[in-house]
């Protein structure tokens, strides 16, 4: 790992956009879009933030609450926009927010919001370090600041279940 990897990168640095088109197979019998496929495109979506802002190997460590808003159906276009929230140590919360574009129509609506935690690793599977990120706006400042506030509540989570077992 080089020095430059650890120097601090705005949020727009890493921010990413993914498109996909729903097709039969995404779909269940009444021709809406499965939870699971779009749990899946979540996870690759939030991926991609990560690794522009680590500069490398990322993993999925959690997935926090998913609601689904609106249901997706064959043919709509589904976009999902990822960018990193905060950097801890070694992980990064990454918020994933997804819309739903009827392109006949011209409208969008939203589908779902996620926030995902990723760990930096190398080849072996050791933890990195992951460069801080600098919030710019207004809105990134505020997802920053949240981002903390989930993150002691997963802690607070994750330490009640290992006590209870």
């Amino acid at each position: 790992m080089t020095d430059d990897t650890l120097v601090p990168r705005p949020v727009r640095d890493a921010q990413s956009e993914m498109a996909e088109i729903v097709l039969p197979n995404d779909a269940n019998p009444l021709g809406a879009l499965l939870g699971g496929r779009l749990m899946h495109w979540i996870d690759l979506a939030g991926a991609m933030a990560a690794h522009r802002h680590s500069r490398n190997y990322v993993v999925t460590a959690s997935v926090d609450h998913i609601d689904f808003l609106v249901p997706v159906r064959v043919g709509d276009l589904v976009i999902l926009r990822s960018s990193v929230n905060r950097v801890f140590h070694t992980s990064m919360e990454v918020g994933v927010k997804v819309f739903v574009e009827n392109y006949i129509a011209d409208t969008a609506q939203h589908v779902a919001s996620a926030y995902l935690t990723f760990v930096a690793i190398d080849q072996t599977g050791k933890h990195l370090k992951i460069a801080p990120v600098i919030p710019e706006t207004d809105e990134q400042r505020r997802r920053y600041d949240d981002a903390g506030r989930r993150r002691e509540i997963r802690r607070s989570e994750l330490e009640r279940r290992r006590k209870s077992h």
